[in-house]
């Protein structure tokens, strides 16, 4: 099974995560997709193995910049490695060590003694000194509350819990494109289309090229009746992320409507292989069929 490739959407599923912060985890390189024979970006046994590794860091409440520096420190030590799947959560000393070849260490490679210890280790607490925002010190401190707002985000009844935290990761960090993204999603499922819409054009001004705020924009305004500004950032979308599904089902519906059925069938043909079992994945198949 190590060779099985799982789209993004599936592994999402599998580890537990929403799609959009196992996309963030990837494009930031805490984890890796490898690619398959035709290019479509997938994950497989070994990158489920590294995800479930930072969920289970995560549940015993390890901040996840904790995590990248351990992952840093790592590939410092033993390059060649997948760091990820080295860090084990030591409950004795509530802290992040590697276990390889059989021997414990710190990140850094000092040997630890496996052995119960009173000591608690200091856990980092979501709500720091505030830092100066935008500082590197802010930029790190914005990424707790980035990744509690991910964790919120797929609960409706968690929405306001979710909406704090991104503000405050933006806050901190006002170049955050990815959690001004995420802000701009929450508003717009929210039904605050006037605050979504600025979230998103202040994610292109951070980003020119970010394919989530570049589709997202689109599609509202696409609702609006301007179509011709929705390919333009449809477009932009997949210069960025060529992989991106929604994207390429959003360009075949748009093409379809402005009578472009060239353009329509060879994003339709990309959906299916990206998506061989989306939601669309009929109506995919229906339009490929020769008339």
């Amino acid at each position: 099974m190590v060779g099985a490739a799982y789209t993004l959407g599936d592994a999402a599923r599998i580890c537990g995560l929403s799609p959009r912060r196992l996309r963030y985890w990837q494009r930031t390189s805490l984890v890796g997709a490898r690619a398959s024979s035709d290019s479509k970006a997938d994950f497989d046994f070994l990158d489920l193995v590294s995800v479930r590794s930072i969920v289970g860091l995560l549940e015993h409440g390890v901040p996840l910049q904790r995590i990248r520096r351990s992952v840093n420190a790592v590939l410092g030590q033993l390059p060649g490695l997948d760091p990820v799947k080295l860090l084990r959560w030591q409950e004795v000393s509530r802290r992040v060590v590697v276990r390889h070849q059989g021997v414990l260490m710190e990140p850094d490679g000092q040997l630890v003694l496996d052995l119960p210890s009173p000591t608690q280790g200091d856990v980092a607490q979501l709500v720091p000194r505030p830092p100066v925002p935008g500082s590197a010190e802010a930029r790190e401190a914005a990424l707790p509350w980035f990744e509690e707002g991910c964790r919120l985000d797929s609960d409706a009844s968690r929405w306001a819990e979710a909406l704090a935290a991104y503000r405050r990761a933006v806050e901190l960090d006002p170049k955050f494109a990815d959690a001004h993204c995420n802000l701009g999603s929450l508003h717009f499922n929210r039904e605050r289309r006037d605050l979504a819409l600025a979230s998103f054009r202040r994610v292109l001004q951070i980003d020119p090229g970010h394919a989530e705020a570049n589709l997202n924009l689109g599609s509202m305004l696409e609702g609006e009746g301007r179509d011709a500004q929705a390919l333009r950032h449809y477009r932009a979308a997949l210069e960025r992320a060529p992989e991106l599904a929604d994207a390429h089902l959003s360009l075949a519906l748009l093409c379809e409507k402005r009578s472009l059925p060239k353009a329509a069938r060879s994003h339709w043909r990309n959906y299916l292989r990206l998506e061989p079992d989306g939601a669309w994945t009929e109506v995919a198949r229906d339009r490929l069929k020769p008339h």
